[in-house]
């Protein structure tokens, strides 16, 4: 069954998130940042070849072998199909047509979910932008798995369950955790999908239909592109709750490897993120960083210090609630009655200094390795 995990509870922080911080002092000392906001123009078209290219290969498909659907759906259509959920990402945060137009990029959530076969454009966007404004929060932030999950997968064998199963975990654990009623538009977008879905079941085949739900199943698992669900916001080094990636896949992902950049700033599209970093590169060159997404996955199943509990987690609060400004330590200590216990004082780092109240820590530059 492989190596046990040590950890037994989610790392507890009593300190806000880093990105509002990190976000206000850029934009101090680099207000040509705002310059990178708005909207990616491009992204309609993008997604708009990889809907047809879809829709294309799902015919030509049809009469393939079992073997071939299933091998052709993991390669090709997989990674097209993860690389539109990707773009229904950025759609999510309005930047295919910008704050104005808010219909427009729903309308094109709709368009991108098609080829994925499982209508969920409406349903992330409710569920993201609560990830953002409450990032760690116990009750709002469905990205973090749940406490039966931190519980059953506890070794190599269990975990590569659990990251074979990704999407569904991704998918239901918000309708258990934090279920919401159900909206207008996700109805609308459960409908046009589904229609989708027979149309191409009936005009083309079974196994074109397959092609395409297999397809985002299997590449929203045990895939390359699937790490970034694990390396974004899993604590592989202890107190640093948001990771970037610097790799190649990028280029299929609408740059979502570049996920400290894109926290600190949700309102730039992806296309210009690399650009954040080039002009601040003093607030990210220190920070750990991935190079590849398969190393992650590989980490994530094989260290016994990684697991659905590395993430850091803080108390509930409403809107109008706020620290005091001071760095507290993360603990993930709790009684037996499941009370977080809280520690008192600053962090006093041995490597660095305390700036606006933000720890800034020397770390190696070199990205990791392992954890």
């Amino acid at each position: 069954m492989g190596a046990h995990v040590s950890r037994t509870d989610y790392e507890w922080s009593y300190t806000e998130e880093p990105h509002a911080t990190r976000r206000k002092e850029i934009l101090a000392k680099y207000p040509q940042v705002k310059k990178l906001m708005g909207t990616n123009p491009n992204l309609k078209y993008i997604v708009t070849l990889m809907v047809l290219v879809q829709i294309l290969a799902a015919y030509f498909i049809q009469d393939a072998s079992w073997v071939t659907v299933v091998l052709l759906a993991y390669c090709f259509g997989g990674t097209i199909n993860h690389s539109l959920t990707l773009a229904v990402h950025e759609i999510s945060h309005n930047l295919a047509f910008g704050h104005s137009r808010p219909l427009a990029n729903r309308i094109l959530g709709f368009w991108a979910n098609l080829p994925i076969g499982i209508p969920m454009s409406i349903s992330f966007k409710k569920y993201h932008l609560e990830h953002h404004k409450y990032q760690g929060d116990d009750m709002r932030d469905v990205d973090i798995p749940c406490k039966l999950e931190g519980q059953f997968f506890t070794n190599t064998m269990t975990k590569f369950i659990w990251v074979l199963l990704q999407p569904w975990f991704y998918a239901l654990r918000p309708l258990f955790v934090y279920p919401k009623p159900l909206t207008t538009l996700e109805v609308i977008n459960v409908v046009i999908q589904f229609s989708f879905n027979a149309a191409i079941a009936y005009f083309f085949g079974a196994k074109s239909l397959v092609y395409l739900v297999a397809g985002t199943l299997m590449a929203t698992g045990m895939h390359p592109l699937a790490g970034h669900f694990i390396s974004e916001h899993y604590m592989f080094i202890k107190g640093y709750e948001t990771y970037s990636y610097y790799g190649c896949l990028n280029y299929l992902t609408f740059n979502v490897g570049y996920h400290n950049e894109h926290h600190d700033f949700p309102n730039i599209p992806g296309c210009n993120l690399p650009q954040v970093k080039k002009i601040a590169p003093e607030y990210y060159d220190n920070l750990p960083c991935h190079r590849s997404w398969v190393k992650v996955i590989y980490d994530f199943i094989t260290d016994p210090e990684i697991g659905p509990y590395s993430r850091i987690k803080r108390n509930p609060k409403t809107d109008k609630q706020s620290t005091n400004g001071k760095a507290v330590e993360t603990n993930s200590e709790s009684n037996n009655n499941g009370d977080i216990k809280a520690t008192n004082g600053d962090i006093k780092p041995t490597n660095g200094h305390v700036q606006n109240g933000l720890e800034h820590r020397s770390v190696s530059k070199t990205p990791l390795q392992s954890s």
